[in-house]
């Protein structure tokens, strides 16, 4: 599933570059906001899916339910409904950081990145998985929170930079 994004990151880095390269401000823009809202809903949809699938994707490798395997596969349903919320953000933080590319900005996304899966998420994740004792589940949490606030800094990095006109020297070493 993260293929797809990734895709449509490579294609907004190419998109946004090229109406960077051309000084077309309102392109720049309108291809990186685009790229964003088709990797918010493919990731929609596929989350979609694999929320009504839960309980049949872990039948795909466990097989059959007995009474051995109920308790792995109540949790994989758990875990698959807990994981899906990471699937949106994950598709949004990769289009936005391939826009951002496109604007040839790198070094904000990294602090960005460092800020929220180091100070946020490695935190979050650890207090919800051990410290509230919600395990596995726990640390799914506080990685898609950590993850969310990532997409969230990175689309606004990028709505900023292209509200007020921002296009990089492309002639510039970075």
């Amino acid at each position: 599933m993260f293929m797809v994004p990734f895709g449509v990151s490579m294609a907004a880095t190419v998109r946004v570059g090229h109406a960077a390269g051309r000084r077309d401000v309102e392109g720049t823009r309108r291809s990186g906001m685009a790229a964003i809202a088709l990797g918010a809903a493919f990731m929609a949809g596929m989350t979609l899916l694999v929320i009504l699938s839960r309980n049949f994707i872990p039948l795909l490798f466990l097989g059959m339910g007995t009474p051995d395997t109920n308790p792995t596969l109540q949790l994989a349903a758990i875990l698959l409904v807990v994981g899906a919320s990471f699937f949106i953000a994950d598709g949004v933080q990769t289009v936005a950081a391939g826009a951002l590319r496109g604007l040839n900005d790198t070094r904000t996304p990294l602090l960005f990145a460092a800020i929220c899966f180091w100070a946020i998420g490695f935190p979050a994740c650890y207090a919800l998985g051990f410290t509230l004792h919600y395990g596995a589940p726990g640390i799914w949490i506080g990685l898609s929170f950590a993850l969310a606030i990532y997409a969230l800094l990175l689309i606004g990095r990028f709505h900023v930079l292209t509200r007020r006109g921002y296009l990089p020297d492309i002639s510039a070493p970075t």
